[in-house]
């Protein structure tokens, strides 16, 4: 029975992602024919900030086609997102307590819309102060043309960075939330975190005291909003005449503890 069961979950896992596939293929061949477009559109914080008249420059084969072709890709993942996140919501919901349903979902609909506005916030700010400062500070002797393959590495590392350095007051709130971490203990570790942000955005960031800065304090001012909700999702408790958090494993425990009183 319970053989049947796990092979049950594995068929509906294996047609959930089908379809997920499938709807990123479909938006894909959408949206090919502007692949292109799509890549200038990606290139634009970089060709505003060069000189009059200069272009990229593709130095391999097949890489004036592959690279578009990358690029509409990564924006058929980004407009299918939300539809993934549905199919990997539905898959575990069943298995879920209903003050899990309640967490969880706002939780993946929370960070879609964070990591978007990291890319967002990494896309229209900081490319055009870092491109403008590289390009400024270029030697007069040298012509800069960037590699359309190295910039779509370049891009892509840049806005996963920002993208998880928007989901700081995620991680927060489910520390807080879970009972991993109080929120007493996590204001205590505040300047290690601050400090610990700057070597990120040293690691991650161009060699530039402009991009880390772009980095680490968006990135300490999330961990302080994600201090100031955390307040209101961790729930009280009295204990003994005192509050503390009620976590989810002693909610589970409770629901546990109910069921099998009723049984």
């Amino acid at each position: 029975m319970s053989e049947d069961t796990f092979i049950s979950h594995l068929v509906e896992l294996r047609d959930r992602l089908l379809r997920s596939v499938i709807a990123i293929v479909i938006v894909f061949v959408c949206l090919f024919p502007w692949a292109s477009d799509l890549y200038d559109l990606l290139a634009n914080p970089m060709m505003r900030t060069l000189p009059a008249g200069s272009k990229m420059i593709a130095t391999g084969v097949i890489t004036p086609f592959l690279i578009p072709v990358k690029v509409a890709l990564m924006a058929a993942f980004i407009i299918v997102l939300p539809y993934v996140l549905y199919q990997a919501w539905a898959f575990v919901a069943p298995g879920l307590y209903s003050h899990e349903k309640k967490l969880v979902m706002p939780l993946v609909v929370s960070s879609t819309i964070l990591f978007l506005l990291g890319v967002a916030f990494c896309y229209f700010v900081v490319f055009g102060v870092v491109f403008e400062f590289v390009n400024k500070i270029a030697p007069a002797s040298i012509t800069v043309a960037p590699d359309i393959e190295q910039y779509l590495n370049f891009v892509l590392t840049m806005f996963l960075a920002f993208g998880v350095t928007f989901e700081v007051p995620i991680v927060v709130i489910v520390l807080a939330r879970m009972g991993i971490v109080s929120l007493e203990q996590l204001r205590t570790i505040r300047p290690y975190f601050i400090v610990g942000a700057f070597v990120i955005s040293a690691i991650v960031t161009p060699p530039d005291v402009i991009s880390q800065l772009l980095l680490a304090i968006p990135m300490c001012l999330l961990y302080e909003l994600g201090l100031f909700l955390a307040r209101f999702i961790v729930k009280p408790k009295v204990d003994d005449g005192e509050y503390r958090s009620l976590t989810d494993q002693e909610i589970d425990k409770e629901l546990d503890r109910a069921d099998a009183e009723r049984k």
